[in-house]
């Protein structure tokens, strides 16, 4: 059963505890990774058979396995995959940047915008289809303008990707989708294989061993950000309905055993309810086992004395997910300042941003959100500044620039801007 907690009645180590990962993977990791850069192909087939207990022929999806897909998908789920790309589509559309200019005196300076030209995403298999990953991570990549958006996901055991996957890909825009998954596939994303061509970042949520490796490629390859267990916190006062709550709060703690499910609340009455909605909702989940797991040993109920108490916890803990579940809570919107994503007031269900919203469901998690953002167009580009003199308007400022060098010690530096003075 998940623990209530009176905050200021315990420590705050145990009120902003998180699961840790207790299995160290560094060195299985490590070695995987080297195997691919060793081996290529032949190492992702190895795994392939070892892992997903799949015989590869071919280690990418062709045309013909897509059009199978999208035949095999019944035609009303295609319709939802197409309403959610739409929203996710116009959301991500508004962050498109532009470059800029400015021009004095014979001065130009500027930023220009660039996209990464192959993105890499990961989307999860194992025991269970993610779809949705795929149109959150690879819809932000195409709207950037990448040449390449290539999809890496495990195959099951008859060498096959699940349909709805390379159905989200073929709606998404996805160049190429390759049958390999765990930490495998990001070293082929870092490093390329025969088969598998090598990109410039690899975006997208894992287990342990892709995090990972992740964190092992990095700086060969540009990432989006080491992603930890799924988290929720609801930040409710006293008025929320408790079977709600717990339903919401159930919903994150059925993605994984390490998952984290958090309600804070100003109400001790609500905790209560809560508590015993928990339990009576756990029985009717198909993933009953794992909700449990993550309920009894990662989840807690904190009760504060004020709602304001409750936000200042919540930043905190800085959540992957924060349903702000009070009236107005636009009045509390600025009040936050460290989640990944937000959904305010008492109709706005995680679920919404995880399918359908718009907004990305691939966030900052383990507190990460204190200094980390949701996964967006920014991701896929590049910021490239430029800079241009002419000859007078470099001479109005050589002597500035030979006087700072000068005050490092670099001599070398001054002379570059002097030698432009001098009478040829």
């Amino acid at each position: 059963m998940i623990k209530i907690m009176k905050y200021g009645e315990v420590t705050n180590s145990e009120i902003f505890a998180r699961a840790e990962q207790l299995v160290d993977v560094a060195a299985i990791v490590s070695e995987i990774i080297s195997n691919v850069r060793a081996n290529g192909d032949q190492a992702i087939r190895e795994y392939a058979k070892k892992f997903d207990g799949a015989e590869l022929e071919e280690i990418e999806v062709s045309r013909e396995e897509i059009d199978e897909a999208l035949a095999a998908v019944e035609p009303e789920f295609i319709e939802v995959l197409k309403k959610a790309a739409a929203n996710i589509r116009a959301f991500h559309e508004k962050q498109l940047r532009e470059g800029f200019r400015i021009e004095k005196d014979g001065i130009v300076l500027g930023q220009k915008i660039t996209p990464v030209d192959r993105a890499g995403l990961y989307v999860p298999g194992g025991t269970a289809a993610y779809p949705s990953t795929v149109l959150m991570d690879s819809i932000p990549a195409v709207i950037a303008g990448c040449r390449d958006v290539v999809i890496v996901t495990p195959p099951g055991p008859d060498g096959k990707i699940n349909p709805v996957i390379l159905a989200a890909a073929s709606i998404a825009g996805v160049t190429r989708i390759f049958k390999t998954g765990g930490a495998q596939a990001i070293a082929a994303l870092a490093y390329g294989t025969e088969s598998i061509p090598k990109v410039d970042k690899i975006v997208g949520p894992g287990n342990a061993f892709v995090a990972e490796a992740k964190k092992q490629v990095f700086g060969a390859v540009s990432i989006d950000m080491i992603a930890g267990p799924s988290e929720i916190l609801v930040a409710s006062d006293g008025n929320s309905n408790p079977a709600y709550v717990a339903a919401d709060m159930l919903s994150q703690a059925e993605h994984d055993k390490m998952a984290s499910a958090v309600l804070v609340t100003d109400s001790m009455k609500l905790a209560v309810a809560v508590q015993a909605e928990l339990e009576r909702q756990l029985p009717l989940l198909e993933r009953e086992e794992i909700a449990r797991a993550s309920i009894d040993n990662n989840g807690k109920i904190i009760v504060a004395d004020s709602l304001e108490a409750v936000i200042e916890i919540s930043n905190e803990i800085a959540p992957e997910h924060l349903e702000l579940c009070v009236d107005n809570p636009f009045d509390y919107l600025d009040s936050i300042r460290h989640a990944g994503s937000v959904f305010l007031g008492r109709n706005c269900p995680e679920a919404l941003g995880d399918y359908f919203a718009g907004p990305n469901h691939t966030l900052p998690t383990s507190g990460a959100a204190k200094f980390s953002n949701p996964l967006s167009v920014d991701d896929f580009i590049k910021k490239t500044q430029f800079t241009y003199y002419t000859k007078e308007a470099l001479a109005e400022v050589a002597e500035d620039i030979a006087y700072f060098a000068g005050k490092e010690g670099l001599t070398g530096h001054a002379r570059s801007a002097l030698i432009r003075m001098e009478e040829n």
